[in-house]
């Protein structure tokens, strides 16, 4: 609709958690760096982030970011019962889990991580909102299946990626076995008004602006407004594009951004 008028080749500010789009302030590109570093590992971590926070985004820069020797695992459901945790899981190793207990899978699973690591590969398991995951017994399977490991190195990497109350949760005794083997953990934080600015203008390079399409002022009401928190940026920016190109004005100015802000 707006793109040509703005010389956009794509929307900028979709909410799909589109990696190309992945702006690296300096908390996301730290968030990112552990979190890679945690799959070269073999380990454990933990990233929280308020809703909004770019979580989801980083999750799916990590998997761009993994060369051929890993076997990412990505799930982002997890509202699953244990057994349907593993099946899950099991599946997605590439294991035909047709008709086996829990039991059976758990030891078809170790057998194929097992597999895996001979065959040079390197699992990862990925758990987007991680907060979902229904009950402790289902924690408990994620648990069990970190004990897979040699003498010198873990068989499965894990993520676990989730808002603030996932972090309380496994504060909680019931959790404190998994909590005592989580080597990593980093909270992701809001953009600061700086960042934010350069979040606007790095989707808009990467959607095909060259030039400034916000004004100061427009990128200081955006912050304002949106706290810093990448989705609500999205929303904002998106509906001021809308705006502008309903009013044919060929830059977003504050007066825009402060319209769509109380229509939202």
């Amino acid at each position: 609709m707006y793109e040509e008028f703005y010389g956009l080749k794509e929307k900028p500010f979709n909410k799909t958690p589109d990696p190309r789009f992945l702006y690296e302030s300096r908390t996301h590109a730290e968030a990112l760096a552990r979190l890679q570093h945690a799959v070269e590992e073999q380990d454990i971590i933990l990233l929280t982030g308020e809703i909004g926070a770019g979580k989801t985004t980083l999750s799916r820069a990590l998997i761009d970011s993994l060369d051929e020797q890993y076997h990412p695992v990505l799930i982002i459901n997890p509202r699953l019962s244990p057994s349907q945790l593993l099946k899950v899981v099991a599946q997605r190793l590439g294991m035909d889990e047709s008709g086996r207990h829990k039991h059976g899978l758990l030891e078809g699973i170790n057998a194929k991580l097992y597999e895996l690591y001979e065959a040079g590969r390197r699992p990862a398991l990925i758990i987007d909102e991680a907060q979902l995951i229904p009950g402790k017994d289902a924690f408990e399977e994620i648990r069990l299946l970190t004990n897979f490991q040699l003498d010198d190195r873990n068989l499965l990497a894990l993520v676990l990626i989730g808002q603030p109350e996932l972090r309380e949760r496994l504060n909680r005794r019931p959790y404190r076995a998994l909590r005592q083997r989580i080597g990593f953990a980093y909270h992701l934080g809001p953009l600061d008004e700086g960042e934010t600015r350069a979040y606007a203008e790095h989707r808009l390079r990467v959607a095909g602006r060259e030039t400034p399409l916000f004004d100061d002022e427009a990128l200081a009401s955006l912050h304002r407004h949106s706290g810093g928190v990448p989705r609500l940026i999205n929303i904002i920016a998106g509906n001021a594009l809308l705006e502008g190109f309903g009013r044919e004005a060929a830059m977003i100015t504050a007066d825009i951004i402060e319209d769509v802000s109380r229509e939202l």
